[in-house]
């Protein structure tokens, strides 16, 4: 059994043509939502190679611990020591 302690971030990300040149703006298209974090990332690449892997970590009590959670388990990824923080919103990266 693998363990891996780390974050889960939900990750907001705008696709753009092309990246800009200094001073420039450049509009971007809509944006959408890609379960990551470091710790995530790491146990789903653990378990794509066939370990047996379980992530430790925090979320929060929100819609975007349960898409993470969700996104782990279809990965074979066991989920059962996440802990759920109330109060507080589950990590997102910009």
């Amino acid at each position: 059994m693998i363990a891996v302690v780390g974050s889960l971030n939900l990750d907001l990300v705008a696709p753009v043509p092309r990246h800009p040149v200094p001073g420039e703006t450049v509009l971007g298209g809509d944006i959408v939502e890609h379960p990551g974090g470091k710790g995530a990332n790491q146990a789903v690449a653990a378990a794509r190679l066939g370990g047996r892997v379980a992530l430790i970590g925090r979320v929060g009590e929100d819609d975007a611990a349960d898409v993470m959670a969700a996104a782990a388990r279809a990965e074979g990824v066991d989920t059962a020591h996440l802990t759920r923080t109330p109060g507080v919103p589950t990590g997102r990266v910009r």
